[in-house]
C-alpha cells in the first residue's frame, strides 16, 4: 500500500507548531525533511510569522538540524512588502508596526519604511514583533484614521509556545480593530491562499500538501487554496477544535505527529461519512447521539467522531477507555 506522502509532490509546511515550537524543534521534523528529500519530494516552508526574514528562517531551520533554503521559505512579512510595492509608487512611505525583519522587508522592496504620523505614511503594515507597544499603534491608529492603507500580515490569534498559546498578531491586530472601529485592508498571510499557491507556483507542483496545526490558518488557507491538508496534533489545534470544525477549516487527513506521512494514507484520513469501527473503536448510534466503543490509540478515535460530529450528534463515552479519551480532550457527553 502506498504512503500518504506518495501521492503529492510537495509537502508544504507550516513552522510553528509543526517543525518547531518558538526555538526548540519538534520532535521528528527533521528526519522528515530528510526523507522527503531522500525520496524526492519537494519542500516548501510558509508562515504567518513576520518577524523574520525568509533568510533567517531557512538559517534558523538549518540550525535545528532541518534542511532549508531561503528560496523554499516564503514569509508573510516577504509577502506583505512585494504587494505594497505593486500597489504604491516606489520610495512611498510605509509606517512599520512589528520586527525589525518587517521594516527590513519593506526597505528592500523599494520603499521607505516610517515609524511617525507626523511623516504621512501612505500605508501601514503591520506584523507581529515581541516588543510592539501603545506608543506605535498610536501612530498607526492615527495614519489609518488619516487615510493610511492598513496591510496585516497576518491575524493568528496566538502563537504556540512550550509554555502554552501566547499572544500573536492578530491580538495585536483586534487592538487596532478596537481603536479604529474597522478592519485591515487587507490580510496577507493565512487563512488566505497566496502563500500556499505561491509555493506550489515556484515549486511547479500539482500536486501539493500542506501540512499544518492550526484549523483557523493553514487549514483553511489549504482548503480556499484547493489543496489537500494534514493536521497534525503538535501545536495549537486540538481534538475539540477539530470536531467542532466548520466546513471551511476540515482537513483531508489529522494525525499526531509527522510520521503518518510515511504510513499508509487511510491510516491518517478522516472518513467524510459516518463509519462503524475503526482501529480498535466502535460507534453505536442513538438517535442524534453517538457513542464510542472500544480501546486504541486516541487519534483514530478522532478520525472515526469527526464525520458524527460534523453532523450536528452528540458524542458519550461507552467504555472506560472511551471516557478516558474525551476527558483528556475536555469533551463532555
Amino acid at each position: 500500500m502506498s504512503r500518504l506522502v506518495d501521492r503529492y509532490d510537495l509537502v508544504i509546511f507550516d513552522l510553528d507548531g509543526v517543525i518547531y515550537l518558538i526555538d526548540k524543534p519538534i520532535a521528528g521534523a527533521s528526519e522528515t525533511v530528510e526523507r522527503l528529500r531522500a525520496g524526492g519530494t519537494a519542500v516548501a516552508y510558509v508562515t504567518n510569522n513576520a518577524s523574520r526574514r525568509a533568510a533567517d528562517v531557512a538559517g534558523l531551520l538549518s540550525g535545528m538540524g532541518v534542511a532549508a533554503t531561503a528560496g523554499e521559505v516564503l514569509t508573510s512579512a516577504g509577502a506583505a512588502a512585494a504587494m505594497l510595492a505593486r500597489d504604491l509608487p516606489g520610495g512611498a512611505r510605509v509606517l512599520v508596526v512589528g520586527a525589525a525583519a518587517l521594516e527590513d522587508e519593506i526597505r528592500d522592496a523599494g520603499l521607505t519604511p516610517v515609524d511617525r504620523f507626523e511623516d504621512t505614511p501612505a500605508a501601514v503594515v503591520q506584523g507581529y514583533g515581541p516588543d510592539v507597544g501603545w506608543r506605535i499603534l498610536a501612530e498607526a491608529a492615527l495614519s489609518v484614521r488619516a487615510g493610511a492603507k492598513w496591510v496585516a500580515t497576518n491575524t493568528d490569534r496566538t502563537l504556540p509556545s512550550p509554555r502554552g498559546p501566547l499572544p500573536g498578531n492578530g491580538s495585536l491586530v483586534a487592538v487596532l480593530r478596537t481603536a479604529l472601529n474597522r478592519e485591515p485592508d487587507v490580510v496577507v498571510g493565512k487563512p488566505q491562499p497566496a502563500l500556499f499557491t505561491t509555493a506550489a507556483s515556484l515549486s511547479n507542483a500539482r500536486h501539493p500538501l500542506t501540512v499544518g496545526d492550526r484549523l483557523d490558518t493553514d487549514i483553511e488557507g489549504a482548503v480556499k487554496a484547493g489543496m489537500d491538508s494534514l493536521l497534525v496534533l503538535t501545536g495549537v489545534s486540538g481534538p475539540g477544535e477539530l470536531l467542532a470544525a466548520p466546513a471551511e477549516r476540515r482537513p483531508t487527513y489529522v494525525a499526531a505527529d509527522l510520521s503518518a506521512l510515511f504510513q499508509p494514507a487511510d491510516v491518517a484520513r478522516i472518513p467524510r461519512r459516518e463509519a462503524g469501527e475503526l482501529g480498535g473503536w466502535r460507534l453505536v448510534r442513538d438517535d442524534s447521539t453517538v457513542a464510542l466503543d472500544g480501546r486504541g490509540a486516541p487519534v483514530d478515535a478522532l478520525r472515526l467522531l469527526c464525520a458524527p460530529a460534523w453532523n450536528g450528534a452528540k458524542i458519550r463515552a461507552a467504555s472506560e477507555a472511551a471516557a478516558q479519551v474525551l476527558d483528556d480532550w475536555s469533551l463532555t457527553g
